[in-house]
């Protein structure tokens, strides 16, 4: 039986072939960064973080955008990045789709914890509730002794 080998196998053919699912990644990739360094080329006074490309499908490439005002930017150099994204991809892409999702980079505040619902009757509300509860009619006499006695309870 012949001994096998314990020299790694060189993984960089793998980004080398033009099939599997490796290469299709590896080819979108490199698809994504030309085209971005095309939209970079044409609108240099655009900021890294207000836009980025999010899809490309069929013939169109999908440029998301934080606010209308980077949007409407892109749409003045629509015709140049077509132009120059066709010719760069060889016919592969020839439209632009540019949607403004203003809540891509926002973090949402997580809501406060409501505090614990258990609140103390001080003994001089105690107080305040037996005296009004000696004029009271029967009913609300004994919801005002309860919560007095709540008091007395919390205080113990």
């Amino acid at each position: 039986m012949a001994r096998k080998t314990k020299r790694p196998a060189d993984m960089s053919a793998l980004f080398q072939s033009t099939t599997g699912t490796l290469a299709q990644i590896a080819t979108k990739t490199n698809s994504l960064n030309l085209l971005a360094d095309i939209v970079r080329q044409i609108c240099p006074d655009l900021p890294a973080d207000a836009w980025h490309i999010a899809n490309f499908k069929d013939k169109s490439l999908v440029i998301e955008v934080i606010s209308s005002v980077w949007g409407q930017r892109l749409q003045f150099e629509r015709n140049n990045i077509c132009s120059k994204l066709s010719s760069v991809t060889e016919g592969a892409f020839t439209q632009i789709e540019i949607k403004v999702s203003p809540y891509r980079n926002k973090v949402v505040p997580k809501q406060p914890q409501a505090p614990s619902k258990t609140k103390f009757i001080s003994p001089e509300t105690a107080a305040h509730l037996e005296r009004v509860a000696l004029d009271a009619p029967e009913g609300l006499k004994h919801t005002l002794q309860r919560l007095a006695a709540l008091a007395n309870k919390n205080r113990q």
